[in-house]
């Protein structure tokens, strides 16, 4: 059995151990710490069927995306950094990888990623790898379902950009301080207090940004990128320009956003500069450019900080 699938505990029936239970596997402590405030790193144990058939000799760790990334080297700052995947600018949803990224996947001994609803250039190559963790496949994190451009759910969807919700971050650098354990025990006390240290800096950051405002403000994204975002910058989607980045808006939709106005200027939230003849037919608007993967950014904390504050001006 592959370590993908030991993901799914339902697949093994209850009746497979009649004399005692099964002791723990590598993925269950990962999941607990997911859902703990505190993750206590010692005593890990690793099934060593999950991982019987992967013959890798480096300790080598690699994620997928930047946001990824970021929340990976708040974990192993003061140790080697994880292998980035996909570059700054790039979270999945398009294209494909490179020969040079297929083996450094081969390579590793862990690759962690979202899965294939975000990453879907990720998904041939990881879906079924004996190596890889796909966070997703855990029954963790706050999730939402993806919105359509009036800002209504869409039943059986989920939106990908997770890691947005600070609560979120913080779980996922748990769950990263786990694995790079693992892989490299170690620094398994490093990571602990480095996983310790970035909660209570996501913590620090949420205050600030919330001492600026009391209560929620509408805003407009040119694609609904930010939900996770909302609840710890006080804010509140008021309807979509496009359902995506790349697709034009159609006259339809920028009708009902002008007719549906909750404020007479509106803030317009967008991974790019908008064009100047959109921005023309939505006045009076103001215009702050978030890329949600945070390509720009060098630490996540700040980086998130910077990002909640640049929306709240752009309300304000």
């Amino acid at each position: 059995m592959t370590a993908h699938h030991t993901l799914n505990s339902s697949a093994v029936p209850p009746h497979s151990y009649p004399e005692k239970p099964s002791q723990p596997t590598f993925f269950d402590h990962v999941r607990t710490c997911l859902k703990r405030s505190k993750c206590l790193m010692t005593g890990l144990v690793l099934t060593l069927s999950a991982f019987g058939s992967l013959q890798v000799q480096a300790a080598t760790v690699s994620v997928s995306n930047h946001p990824m990334f970021l929340l990976s080297q708040a974990v192993t700052e003061g140790t080697p950094s994880a292998n980035q995947i996909l570059q700054a600018g790039n979270v999945g949803h398009h294209g494909s990888i490179s020969p040079s990224d297929m083996k450094a996947i081969k390579d590793s001994k862990f690759v962690v990623w979202f899965g294939p609803s975000l990453e879907s250039s990720l998904t041939g190559s990881l879906e079924n790898a004996p190596n890889a963790i796909a966070l997703f496949d855990f029954d963790a994190f706050n999730r939402h379902p993806l919105r359509d451009v009036t800002g209504a759910p869409i039943k059986g969807t989920l939106d990908p950009h997770i890691w947005l919700d600070p609560e979120n971050a913080k779980a996922i650098t748990r769950a990263l301080a786990v694995i790079h354990s693992h892989a490299n025990p170690e620094y398994k006390a490093t990571y602990q207090a480095n996983a310790k240290k970035f909660a209570q800096r996501m913590d620090q950051a949420v205050a600030k940004v919330q001492k600026t405002t009391q209560k929620k403000r509408p805003y407009w994204a040119y694609h609904d990128a930010y939900q996770y975002i909302e609840n710890a910058a006080q804010i509140q989607l008021a309807g979509s320009v496009s359902t995506d980045h790349h697709l034009s808006p159609k006259a339809s939709q920028l009708r009902w956003l002008n007719e549906h106005r909750p404020t007479k200027q509106m803030c317009l939230v967008s991974q790019s500069q908008p064009a100047k003849g959109l921005l023309a037919k939505l006045q009076p608007v103001k215009t702050t450019i978030q890329a949600e993967d945070m390509s720009a950014s060098k630490d996540f904390v700040s980086g998130w900080q910077t990002m909640a504050q640049q929306i709240s001006q752009c309300i304000l």
